[in-house]
């Protein structure tokens, strides 16, 4: 398929089962099916509701089909002193990989960072995903062999968040 089949705008409410589904989906990619709790009503106030969280975008191929997503919100850096764009999960439906779609959806959200004034775009990767790690840096990023994600989740952050 070629890369100009492909429309990316920003998610609607009708697209909620579109992106559950692909979430799934990367879930899946990821071997982290155990951890979904994901569902259309459980997202659907962080995307659109009266104070959403995260932002997303959809690509469709075709008649409209829904084929790939990637999810983002801001984030800060105190060492810039602007805010950052920070891309949660894209996925790419794996017969529309290899067309230029996931280079289209991050060069479409670097053009939104920079829109923005953002002085950084982040995301995260898999230490196991040799084949995104490699297509990330050859469209110019830096892995960051020297960070570590901390995370709370769970008990412990229940048992943390405690008053």
């Amino acid at each position: 398929m070629d890369k100009h089949n492909y429309l990316i705008r920003p998610a609607e409410p009708h697209d909620l089962g579109a992106i559950v589904g692909l979430i799934r989906e990367l879930a899946d990619f990821e071997r982290l099916t155990h951890l979904l709790q994901v569902d259309e009503e459980r997202l659907r106030p962080h995307l659109f509701g009266p104070s959403p969280k995260a932002e997303a975008v959809v690509a469709e191929a075709g008649e409209g089909q829904v084929v790939a997503f990637a999810l983002f919100f801001h984030n800060f850096s105190t060492f810039l002193a602007q805010p950052g764009l920070y891309l949660e999960d894209l996925y790419v439906q794996p017969a529309h990989r290899g067309t230029g779609l996931g280079r289209q959806l991050l060069t479409h959200l670097a053009q939104l960072a920079v829109a923005r004034g953002c002085g950084r775009f982040e995301w995260s990767v898999l230490d196991w995903n040799r084949r995104a790690i490699d297509f990330y840096e050859a469209m110019g990023a830096t892995v960051m062999p020297d960070w570590r994600i901390c995370r709370l989740s769970g008990e412990a952050l229940q048992a943390l968040g405690k008053t």
